[in-house]
């Protein structure tokens, strides 16, 4: 019989053997599907010429198409792959080492919905047209985004965050001084946001910092996918739930941050801030949980403190930016930009302190460019235990540091450049409050 119209030959033989094996799998009765001897044998029958490599990858697709996400599997294997993009029916899209590209796999209809379908049954999440956008994760931690049609007009398109297995230290994204600054930091019991762009390591970047955090500390963490895998001993995750068709009410992350701070957290860990949950975050670091760290989206550390202050104000309680930039100041302690090279490699690019500005507002005060210190940090510890800066000393001196160049054994000449204004040259101003405009 001649090939229909459009078939692809190289990988039309492969696929139709593959879907037969995993037909006669489903319908095998009383033998275990998933034991190689047996799906090897299976394979045999269908094609008794194949090699024996052949019939071993024949026997690890059937294997993933049972199992795990079928033709997927070996792209999610891959360590170098951080993300898996299906544009709907055509080739599938991986992002390696940092880079774009496009795979030889290519993916009908059918198989998409099958593997939208294996990612979110388990979870008890629908993916049709009265749920058409879905997020999901699969066991690994990995994320998954779903959007089928119409709202995805070329077809479903699923996209794949992977998370490696093995964890990415503090030193791979900043030098030794400074993440020193960022451990005493930790220690110290400030709290700390951590911005960049969509891709930049702002989850990454906030498990290694965890990675510091104090033994014997019960930390509480709250997601809208669980993708921190911390590795203290007292670790309560929390993980947000949509609403589904069948009634059951949603609970998002500000239902989620409430229910922490009646956990007795020491610290609190929001995986990112996108809206109103941002004024339960700053009301939670405000109130004794010390140490607390979020993550949001902004192109600098100044643009965070803008962007907390609007997700801030829509939260419907009426305050006035006046008293959220109030509580901007008296909450988070330290910003910490992170930014994706041209090259994929992800490192922290800007610290800095949150302090008050001469005209009543909230200013960025630049600690750390890059792998070099611009400045002194002037806000206090925390945690009564622990030394952080000058502001610590009854002399203001700080104490000293164990490398050549860090905050401990930073010279204070720079901290003596303040313009008469009282404003570092690092310094960024954001713009004063007016007559106190309310949501």
């Amino acid at each position: 019989m001649p090939p229909d119209v459009g078939a692809r030959p190289a990988a039309e033989p492969g696929a139709a053997l593959d879907a037969r094996v995993h037909h006669r799998v489903l319908m095998a009765a009383g033998d275990d599907p998933l034991d190689e001897p047996a799906l090897a044998d299976l394979v045999r029958r269908e094609a008794p010429l194949l090699a024996a490599e052949q019939v071993a990858g024949v026997v690890a697709r059937v294997r993933a198409r049972i199992g795990g996400l079928g033709p997927l599997e070996p792209l999610l294997a891959d360590p170098c792959v951080t993300d898996v993009l299906v544009n709907g029916p055509g080739a599938v899209w991986v992002e390696r080492s940092g880079r774009l590209e496009r795979t030889a796999l290519v993916l009908e209809r059918s198989a998409i919905d099958l593997l939208i379908e294996r990612v979110v049954a388990p979870l008890g999440l629908r993916a049709d047209r009265t749920s058409p956008i879905v997020d999901a994760r699969l066991p690994d931690g990995s994320r998954v985004h779903v959007v089928l049609p119409p709202l995805a007009v070329d077809g479903p398109t699923v996209t794949i965050r992977r998370f490696g297995a093995a964890a990415v230290p503090l030193g791979a994204f900043c030098a030794p001084a400074v993440g020193e600054l960022l451990v005493r930091a930790i220690a110290a019991g400030l709290n700390l946001v951590v911005c960049g762009a969509t891709g930049a390591g702002k989850t990454t970047l906030l498990n290694a910092l965890c990675r510091h955090l104090p033994a014997g500390e019960r930390i509480v963490t709250v997601e809208d996918t669980a993708e921190l895998r911390l590795p203290g001993d007292h670790v309560v995750r929390l993980e947000t739930r949509p609403a589904t068709p069948d009634g059951l009410a949603a609970v998002t992350v500000r239902d989620l941050v409430r229910a922490a701070l009646r956990m007795r957290p020491d610290r609190i860990v929001v995986g990112e801030v996108r809206g109103a949950e941002a004024l339960d975050m700053l009301q939670a670091m405000n109130t004794g949980h010390d140490g607390s760290m979020s993550t949001c989206h902004a192109n600098g550390t100044a643009d965070a403190l803008r962007r907390i202050e609007t997700m801030a104000l829509t939260s419907a309680t009426g305050l006035p930016l006046a008293a959220v930039r109030e509580q901007v100041l008296g909450a988070i302690d330290l910003l910490v930009h992170v930014v994706r090279g041209a090259g994929g490699a992800r490192q922290v690019a800007e610290v800095a302190e949150v302090v008050p500005a001469p005209t009543g507002s909230v200013s960025t005060r630049r600690l750390a460019l890059g792998p070099r210190f611009v400045d002194t940090p002037t806000r206090a510890a925390r945690r009564a235990s622990a030394t952080w800066g000058p502001a610590d000393r009854a002399d203001g001196v700080p104490s000293p540091g164990g490398a050549t160049g860090s905050p401990g054994a930073a010279s204070l000449a720079r901290g003596a450049a303040h313009r008469a204004d009282g404003m570092a040259p690092g310094d960024v101003e954001l713009a004063p409050s007016t007559a106190g405009p309310t949501v």
